[in-house]
């Protein structure tokens, strides 16, 4: 200790340094009052349907959803889909390397098929409108997903959500043999979500 430094002056840097500690931890601690869920893959399903005079209902097998907040309201959220569109699965095999190929998917050249959403509007006490860019063939479009959540408030549940779209908007434009099918594809989104921390999610009464 120099003769310039005196007890009282050492305490107060202690508590100076100790405050500047306990700032740093703000960010963190902020971050925390935001809700954080987490997806349970394996009870959620990622399927479509298309009218056909030929059954054509698949899913895919592998894909990932997120769902993040930037606060506690619902309408804040964002959510990110990211589809292996090789991975699509119809119980068909003809069927599948058809959907894999230049005239659907086209999974070597495109091998994602996403969705992210860019608006969240609540319609009803269980309902919502997630409008974002879908993308498909390298070809985005806006879309909206229409959805109802379950188990609101307690932390945990499921998002079911269905979105309609024109294959041909996208360029697919291909045929199966003997097999007529509808322009129209119907995307059905069924996530299990779990919250693992922050608050509750508030909602518009």
């Amino acid at each position: 200790m120099t003769r310039s430094q005196k007890p009282s002056t050492l305490t107060h840097m202690r508590l100076a340094t100790l405050c500047l500690l306990a700032l740093s931890l703000l960010p963190a601690n902020a971050r925390a009052q935001v809700p954080v869920f987490q997806t349970a893959p394996v009870d959620s399903s990622v399927k479509f349907y298309v009218k056909a005079s030929v059954a054509l209902v698949g899913n895919f097998d592998k894909w990932d959803a997120r769902l993040t907040f930037a606060s506690r309201e619902v309408t804040s959220g964002v959510l990110d889909i990211k589809i292996q569109a090789a991975t699509v699965s119809t119980g068909s095999g003809i069927k599948d390397k058809k959907l894999k190929g230049k005239d659907f998917f086209d999974v070597d050249q495109n091998p994602l098929i996403t969705f992210h959403s860019t608006k969240v509007v609540q319609t009803g006490p269980e309902t919502l409108d997630v409008i974002g860019d879908f993308t498909i063939r390298g070809v985005s479009k806006p879309e909206t997903l229409k959805m109802t959540i379950s188990g609101k408030g307690t932390g945990k549940g499921t998002i079911k959500g269905t979105m309609a779209f024109d294959r041909k908007d996208y360029g697919i434009n291909g045929s199966i043999p003997f097999v007529k099918i509808a322009d129209r594809v119907e995307v059905n989104v069924d996530l299990k979500v779990n919250q693992t921390s922050g608050p509750r999610l508030t909602y518009q009464q």
